[in-house]
């Protein structure tokens, strides 16, 4: 019987109200000209993927690590390193600031709805999710973070996804067996294959249509069949229900 339900956070709870790279370009503007947007886009990714691997677990803090990022972006857009490092005391506060809070995410329109349904058949409820401690202004600015416990973010615990730790964690805060746990989220070898190495069940978020692009999917991905899939998080609820029969 599942007696806990652990969500990631990025693009399975919540998604940028507008892409990234929009939010970037408004912010970068004032201070360093107009990039292209499809130019921030790229380098956002490969500096994101650098420092993910130089600096892993956000070390040496998120606001240096965020930092970097930043700049790498900005300059991998084609900015001048000289005018990027000027601008970066106040383009990378504003940047923080902005992704700490409603105003740089929203819900999906599933999540108030499904946090519900799992009240209701008293499911535990948690987060396991390898973002830095601004998630949890994010999730209390948009009026969820009291629904869920236990939370486990990786800046926190010095562990990340897919690491099995981590997930054996959560349990054991909610006095859950690893077997009586399912975890949903949309990384297939971070959410979906660390969950089940680790012992837990775990279902795979494949959004469609628009409110499914941010997700961390392969470009032409081919799912065997022995990975469960949901499209819709309103799908969680119905399958835990089926384990108590």
């Amino acid at each position: 019987m599942i007696r806990l339900v652990t969500f990631d956070a990025l693009h399975t709870l919540i998604t940028p109200r507008l892409p990234i790279y929009v939010q970037y370009s408004q912010t970068f503007t004032p201070y360093i000209g107009t990039l292209d947007p499809r130019a921030i886009k790229s380098s956002f990714k490969t500096a994101l993927k650098e420092v993910q691997a130089e600096k892993p677990v956000y070390a040496s803090g998120h606001e240096g690590w965020w930092s970097e990022v930043i700049r790498r972006t900005a300059i991998g857009a084609g900015a001048k390193p000289r005018d990027v490092d000027e601008a970066l005391p106040e383009m990378v506060p504003r940047l923080l600031k902005r992704f700490s809070s409603k105003e740089g995410y929203k819900l999906f329109d599933d999540v108030h709805p499904t946090l519900r349904s799992l009240q209701r058949i008293n499911c535990k409820i948690g987060l396991v999710s390898n973002a830095d401690s601004r998630i949890l202004d994010v999730l209390a600015d948009l009026e969820i973070l009291s629904h869920l416990d236990p939370i486990l973010i990786s800046e926190k615990e010095g562990i990340e996804k897919p690491n099995a730790e981590i997930f054996h964690r959560a349990c054991r805060t909610a006095g859950v067996k690893v077997e009586d746990a399912v975890h949903v989220g949309d990384e297939k070898n971070s959410d979906y294959f660390g969950a089940k190495n680790a012992g837990m069940d775990a279902l795979l978020l494949r959004r469609s249509g628009l409110e499914g692009e941010g997700e961390h999917k392969d470009e032409n991905e081919l799912l065997s069949d022995d990975v469960r899939t949901i499209s819709s998080l309103l799908e969680v609820a119905e399958r835990v229900r089926q384990t108590s029969h």
